[in-house]
C-alpha cells in the first residue's frame, strides 16, 4: 500500500465478526451482481435482439447495430463513475449504493417490458439504448462504491472481501448462462423471440428491491466517517492523482476484454464454429462457476503474498496460451475443444481479476477512494471492455479470421502487464 493511502485511512478497525461480513458481501454483490447479470443477458441474447429491435436485411449489420448499442452505452459509464463516485465519496457508500442499485433496476426493467420494432418501430431501438445509457450511468458507480465499502469495512482482509465483487460476476455469468442455455434448447426460434427472451430480464428485475431493501439495512464504514472528507473529490483525484488512474485502467484491460469475450462466446460458437447455441451457454456456465468459486480464494491469497505477483504469473500464461486456445477450437470444433479452451480462460481470468478491486483500492486515499476507483475502472471497462463484442464481431468481419480473437487478448495482455510492471517499480505496488 502507498504511504499516502495508509495515512489517508486512519486508524485500522478492530476485526468485524464473520456473520457481520458475510451480510456486508451479500449486501454489495447483489448489486454487483445485478449490474454485471444484465449485461451478460444483452450480450448472450444479442443475435436475438438485434432481430427484434434492430433488422436490416443483414444479419450482420442487425448484430453489429446491437453490440453497437451495448458498447456506446458504455460512454454513460464513466458519467456515472464521476457523478456516483464523488456522491460517495462526499455522502457515504451506503447513500451511493443504495441509489445506484434502484436505478439498475429500473434500466433492466426497461429492457424487460420494451415492445418491438414490429409493434412501435423506431422508439424501440430508441428505448433499448435509453435504458443501456442508464444502466451504464449506474453500473459507473457501483463497483468503487461497493468495493470501498467492503475493504473499508475490513481492511486487514482486503483482498478477501473485494474479491466478492468479482466472484459475484461469476455467479452472474452463471445464472445467465443457465437462462441461455434452458432456454435455447427448450423453447423454439419463435417462442424464444416471442416471449422467452424476457424471461432472464424479468428476473433480474426482481433481484433490484430485494438489494435496495438489504442496501437500506447497512451501516456505514467507519474509515469513511473518520475519515477528512474532499470538498470535490474529482478536481483532487484530477489534480494529484491521474497515475494511479492510468494504473487502474491498465491493470484492468486484460480481465475486462476476457470477460466480455466470454460474454461473446455464445454468438461466436454459433456463428463462427458452426456449434448449437447453446453449446456455448454451456461453456460460459461453467466459466461462470469457476470464476465464482476461485476468486475468494484467490483473494486471499493474495492478502498473504501480493496483488501483483498472482496477477503476472496469471498475465503471462494468458498471453502465450490464449491463441493455441483459439486455434485449437477452429482445427476441431466442438462442445469438448470449446469447454476446454473456455475452462482454460476463465481460471486465468479468475487467478488474473481477483487481487485487482485490492490492488485498486491501495492506491487512492479513502478521500478520493470510491471517484479513483470508479473513474478507473470505467474507463476500462469501457474502451476495453464493452466494445469487446463489436470490436472482435467486426475483425472478424472485415478479415474473415475466426482466429481475430485471439490476437485481440494477447494485445491485452501486453498493455496490462506492462502496466503492473510499472507500477510496482514507480508507485510500489504489491
Amino acid at each position: 500500500m502507498s504511504t499516502d493511502t495508509a495515512t489517508a485511512a486512519g486508524t485500522i478497525a478492530a476485526p468485524a465478526s464473520n456473520a457481520h461480513l458475510s451480510r456486508l458481501i451479500l449486501a454489495t454483490s447483489i448489486g454487483n451482481a445485478l449490474e454485471f447479470y444484465d449485461l451478460v443477458v444483452y450480450g448472450y441474447f444479442a443475435t436475438v435482439l438485434s432481430r427484434l429491435f434492430f433488422p436490416a436485411h443483414d444479419k450482420t449489420v442487425s448484430l453489429l447495430l446491437t453490440l453497437g448499442t451495448f458498447a456506446l452505452s458504455y460512454l454513460a459509464r464513466p458519467v456515472g463513475a464521476l457523478v456516483l463516485g464523488s456522491f460517495s465519496d462526499r455522502k457515504g457508500r451506503k447513500a451511493s449504493l443504495t441509489l445506484s442499485i434502484a436505478l439498475m433496476t429500473l434500466g433492466t426493467g426497461l429492457v424487460a417490458l420494451m415492445p418491438p420494432y414490429a409493434a412501435i418501430g423506431v422508439l424501440a431501438p430508441i428505448g433499448i439504448f435509453a435504458s443501456r445509457l442508464l444502466q451504464g450511468f449506474s453500473a459507473g458507480g457501483e463497483f468503487g462504491s461497493s468495493t470501498a465499502f467492503l475493504i473499508e469495512h475490513a481492511p486487514q482482509r482486503k483482498g478477501f472481501m473485494a474479491s466478492w465483487q468479482f466472484s459475484s460476476q461469476g455467479a452472474s455469468t452463471l445464472l445467465a448462462s443457465a437462462f441461455g442455455a434452458v432456454l435455447t434448447s427448450t423453447l423454439t426460434q419463435d417462442q424464444l423471440e416471442g416471449w422467452g427472451w424476457r424471461i432472464p430480464f424479468l428476473f433480474g428485475m426482481l433481484i433490484g428491491p430485494v438489494g435496495l431493501y438489504i442496501r437500506r439495512r447497512i451501516d456505514e464504514t467507519p474509515e469513511f466517517e473518520r475519515a477528512e472528507k474532499a470538498a470535490s473529490p474529482v478536481r483532487e483525484l484530477l489534480a494529484t492523482q491521474k497515475s494511479r488512474v492510468l494504473v487502474s485502467i491498465g491493470a484492468l484491460v486484460l480481465t475486462t476484454t476476457a470477460n466480455y469475450m466470454l460474454l461473446y462466446m455464445p454468438t461466436y460458437a454459433s456463428r463462427q464454429l458452426g456449434l448449437a447455441p447453446w453449446a456455448g451457454f454451456v461453456a460460459t456456465l461453467l466459466a461462470g462457476f469457476i470464476m465464482m468459486v476461485l476468486t475468494p480464494i484467490v483473494g486471499h491469497w493474495s492478502d498473504k503474498v501480493g496483488r501483483t505477483r498472482i496477477m503476472l504469473g496469471a498475465g503471462v500464461l494468458f498471453l502465450v496460451t490464449v491463441y493455441p486456445a483459439f486455434m485449437l477450437m477452429n482445427a476441431h470444433p466442438s462442445l469438448v475443444t470449446l469447454l476446454a479452451a473456455v475452462v482454460w480462460v476463465a481460471l486465468l481470468k479468475a487467478t488474473y481479476f481477483a487481487p485487482i478491486p485490492a490492488l485498486m483500492s491501495e492506491l487512492f486515499p479513502t478521500r478520493t477512494r470510491t471517484t479513483g476507483m470508479a473513474l478507473g475502472y470505467n474507463i476500462g471497462t469501457t474502451v476495453f471492455g464493452g466494445f469487446t463484442p463489436l470490436a472482435v464481431a467486426a475483425l472478424i468481419a472485415a478479415t474473415g479470421n475466426n482466429l481475430a480473437p485471439g490476437l485481440y487478448l494477447m494485445l491485452a495482455a501486453v498493455i496490462s502487464l506492462g502496466t503492473l510492471v510499472w507500477a510496482r517499480a514507480r508507485l510500489n505496488a504489491r
